[in-house]
């Protein structure tokens, strides 16, 4: 119970990696917040952590605006006294439309890094006031291993994440907050399926060491880690766990 007496927001939560993310929390004893557009999984995985035994509560959430973050923020506080982890996973992923830099509608392009890259800077000004309140906490950023390879807009979003979780590493340190990222690699999760489909199969066979695609639980204990007091002394990290996908010196 690593995280009894902490409380959490987990974005993007309702599904996929981020509901892995939240229900683990809560299993080591964290009240969670479950933050996301989509209320009716949302508040689906609510009732599977009070099923549990687990503490959680329902806060629709556009990462993108200010104001939504906000009050996301303050309902946490009003319920469960104050933050002290965030994991910022929420992303346009599942429903992303493929295209080219040079040719992606703009405004298109605009509202999917407004989500992807700018949400998690959006909901983390939105929460370390109160974590500093605290006395400090722990954020994990969701990052990809597509930072490091060809994936267009999506890619150019999650280089953008390593950059914000490095400087805001710094910005935030001395307030005894923590900031990491996860870069997971090819994860079978219902929006891969939808994005890679049978291509998927090709990208285990010919870039990973590890034959098989990740699942959403392998994330969990990387996660857990990086907002555990185990990591005391790590800050400004980009861990990948991605079946051996990258390789960087």
């Amino acid at each position: 119970m690593r995280f009894e007496g902490k409380v959490a927001i987990v974005t993007g939560a309702a599904q996929g990696i981020g509901e892995v993310y939240a229900k683990a929390l809560a299993a080591e004893g964290a009240a969670v917040v479950v933050a996301d557009l989509n209320e009716e999984s949302g508040r689906q995985v609510v009732k599977a952590i009070e099923a549990d035994g687990g503490r959680a509560i329902f806060a629709r959430t556009d990462v993108s605006d200010p104001e939504s973050a906000a009050a996301m923020a303050e309902s946490a506080v009003a319920t469960f006294g104050g933050i002290d982890l965030l994991v910022n996973n929420a992303a346009i992923y599942g429903d992303m439309q493929f295209d080219l830099l040079v040719t992606v509608d703009w405004d298109y392009y605009r509202k999917f890094m407004s989500v992807n890259m700018d949400g998690a800077l959006v909901v983390t000004r939105a929460v370390f006031g109160h974590m500093q309140a605290r006395g400090g906490g722990a954020i994990v950023n969701q990052s990809s291993t597509a930072a490091w390879l060809y994936s267009g807009f999506y890619g150019l979003a999650k280089v953008g994440i390593n950059g914000l979780t490095q400087q805001l590493a710094h910005e935030l340190g001395g307030m005894k907050i923590r900031v990491n990222a996860i870069a997971p690699g090819p994860t079978d999760t219902a929006a891969t399926r939808v994005q890679a489909g049978d291509a998927a199969k090709d990208i285990v066979r010919s870039s990973l060491a590890i034959k098989r695609m990740g699942q959403p639980e392998d994330m969990v204990g990387a996660c857990l880690y990086l907002l555990s007091d185990d990591a005391s002394w790590v800050t400004g990290q980009i861990l990948a766990v991605d079946g051996g996908q990258v390789f960087r010196s």
